[in-house]
Order: structure tokens, then sequence, then C-alpha cells
């Protein structure tokens, strides 16, 4: 199968395919830290989704694809998302700042949009419970990462972070286990005010990887993608 990941930086999906014998490339405006740039295109993904093009790989290789078989895309969730709610509120923000945030909103639909329209016969779009639910369409499933996790001890997977994904002519990923919910995390032992807070998973991360670390797919989900979808 040919298969493109589009906004893929970690190529971890990419990857998870490529050890199942397929042609899957990652792509992304920014260059991968997979390891591997002979299957990363740094290119605007839009350019590419529909097949019947020419790209080049990040070694410099000039590759053809007619028709892509298979086309997952993580789109930014920055506007998209219910963790940016508090964005939009006209009580806590001017209506210049709100005004601003809903155009950049509108563009972040359209290109979400983009890739669910794109002609490929099987599609797959990643993104947190947010706007898409209701402005688009409630997605097909939502998965955890603890979903696809090896054991409660399985440190890079048993976690909680609920991931919405949009379906065309793909079935619903298939648990991998029956293990329970992981606890939540707190914040302790920090003296302040949000002393017992509940936090997410990432939440120990600076602030400037955080982001990029949020939009990383977990190495179980990736696997279970490539052995269910592949």
């Amino acid at each position: 199968m040919k298969v493109l990941i589009a906004c893929e930086e970690s190529q971890r999906v990419c990857i998870a395919f490529r050890r199942k014998g397929h042609e899957a490339y990652s792509c992304d405006v920014i260059p991968c830290s997979g390891g591997h740039p002979e299957w990363h295109i740094c290119n605007d993904a839009l350019d590419i989704i529909n097949g019947n093009t020419d790209f080049f790989t990040c070694d410099g290789q000039i590759h053809t694809v007619n028709k892509w078989d298979l086309l997952i895309a993580h789109p930014p969730c920055t506007y998209l998302s219910v963790a940016g709610n508090r964005s939009y509120s006209l009580r806590l923000n001017s209506p210049e700042k709100v005004a601003e945030r809903v155009k950049q909103r509108d563009k972040a639909v359209e290109f979400f949009l983009r890739f669910i329209n794109a002609d490929c016969d099987k599609i797959c779009v990643e993104n947190p419970v947010g706007y898409m639910n209701t402005h688009f369409r409630k997605a097909d499933q939502i998965i955890h990462p603890y979903f696809f996790a090896e054991s409660v001890d399985d440190v890079e997977n048993y976690k909680q972070k609920r991931t919405c994904l949009w379906l065309k002519n793909l079935p619903t990923l298939v648990r991998k286990n029956e293990l329970p919910k992981p606890p939540p995390m707190y914040i302790i032992g920090q003296g302040c005010k949000c002393e017992g807070k509940k936090i997410g998973w990432a939440e120990g991360l600076k602030a400037k990887d955080r982001s990029k670390e949020r939009s990383k797919t977990f190495f179980g989900v990736a696997k279970a993608m490539a052995e269910q979808w592949g």
C-alpha cells in the first residue's frame, strides 16, 4: 500500500507501516524527528493528498504516486480543541481577540475538511475532542493510548488522552486489552494555589516542548493502525 501520514514530524505512524512492508511517507512543514529523512516529505501536505503527484523526500530522492491507498492526517488542533474554549469568551477577552481567534478557527476547519474530502479511498483524520465533533459530525471512534498498552507497566502507552478518529472506509480500531483506566495525576508538593489540581500526561514538560510532544501519536496507537489497516 501507498500510505501518506500528513502533519507528522515524529514518523511514528510512518515507521509502523514501513515495518509492515508498506510504502509509507510522513509529511510536515518541518523536518522529521523520527530518524528517516528518506521517508519524510517536508512540504504542505495539501499539495499531494490527492495523488497524481511527484514529490521529493528529505534525502533528495524524487517519487511518484498516482493514488494514495490510505491517508492518515493529524491536522493541528490549536484552534479546534476544547482546551481553547476560553479564548472565544467575550467575557474574558476583547472583541478583537475573539474575532481573530474565530478567523483562525475557520482556517483550521477548512484545513481539517480538506483531508476528509481528499481523493483517497481510505481516510483517517485524528484530532482531540473539540469543535469538529459539533461543527462537522461526531467522530467514528474515540480512543485512549492505554487501549493499546502491553500492561499497566507500559510507561509509553499506559496513559489517558482522548483522541477522536473520523474514518472513511476504515474499521474502528480494535482495543488490544481490557486494562483499567490509568489513575489521574495531580500536582503535589508544590506549595502553590494549584496544589491538588488534576493534570494531563504532558503537563510536566516545559511549555516549548509540550505542544510538540502532545502532537505525537503514541507508539501503541501507531502499531495498531499499521496492524489493523495495513
